[in-house]
């Protein structure tokens, strides 16, 4: 994260949902976005699968809330 809380990179170590996950991080640093920008999106769930709240969405959150 820069000065302005811009992400700057991410990684990823897991079986599931890698993939999926780490397009949104790709898609965000194309973008430039901040946390609070990534925090405020509408990411597809499915709560018989997944959780209803984005992992991605949460550490955002939490990082917006420190900046």
């Amino acid at each position: 994260v820069d000065r302005n809380g811009r992400l700057l990179g991410a990684q990823m170590v897991g079986r599931e949902g890698v993939a999926q996950r780490i397009d949104v991080y790709a898609a965000a640093l194309h973008a430039a976005l901040k946390f609070e920008d990534i925090a405020r999106l509408d990411l597809a769930y499915a709560p018989p699968f997944a959780p209803t709240i984005d992992p991605i969405l949460r550490a955002a959150h939490e990082a917006a809330k420190k900046q």
